[in-house]
């Protein structure tokens, strides 16, 4: 049993930053709620496979080890869109949490998803909705954005009820909105408040 403060982990790949904008918008929604919150990433994938990266980055935020995401209390997940699903990188890092799923570490923790594209309809629900099957299958809970959420009604940019995205324009220039941004807040405390009330339960009845 991990001895570290319970944290909820904000685990996402960026191409352009807009992803990452957005995680940061999750994690003040996740701190607001008064949990800790980890920001981790994953390295590239290498074209050769037997080229390696460093453990640690030259910069930005760490890399995500097995260790962080198996003793999170929740995980926030985001990745940009590549033809409308999550993005290598982040896909080959799932491939490699076998052994975390054969222990059930993940099982009966809350997680959500979280993207962007370049443009409006350029697969955010489709990567949203795959990017959760994973987690399913690790045995997660799905956290979405509720209607409740007046953003959700009136954004005319990201966001859907199956997690917080972004629409970054064909350049990826587009700073992510208002909207998008309190989407990402709201996604992330209500992933926090589930995480401390799930931490709770009784789960041997």
């Amino acid at each position: 049993m991990s001895q570290t403060a319970p944290y909820v982990l904000v685990l996402y790949y960026s191409n352009y930053g807009t992803t990452k904008t957005l995680a940061y918008a999750i994690a003040q929604g996740i701190e607001e709620a008064g949990m800790t919150v980890r920001i981790r990433t994953v390295p590239t994938v290498a074209p050769e496979t037997t080229a390696s990266k460093p453990a640690i980055p030259d910069d930005g935020d760490l890399y995500c080890t097995m260790e962080d995401l198996k003793n999170c209390s929740g995980l926030a997940l985001g990745s940009p869109t590549h033809f409308g699903n999550m993005a290598a990188p982040m896909k080959y890092f799932w491939d490699n949490t076998v052994t975390i799923w054969l222990a059930g570490n993940l099982q009966n923790k809350p997680a959500s998803v979280f993207t962007a594209t370049g443009s409006m309809h350029g697969g955010q629900e489709t990567t949203l909705l795959t990017m959760m099957l994973p987690l399913l299958h690790h045995g997660m809970m799905i956290v979405g954005v509720p209607y409740a959420e007046p953003a959700l009604n009136r954004t005319t940019r990201g966001g859907s009820p199956y997690g917080a995205s972004h629409v970054s324009g064909a350049s990826h220039d587009q700073p992510v909105s208002a909207d998008e941004r309190e989407l990402g807040i709201a996604q992330g405390r209500r992933l926090a408040i589930t995480a401390s009330a799930l931490a709770q339960a009784n789960w041997s009845c």
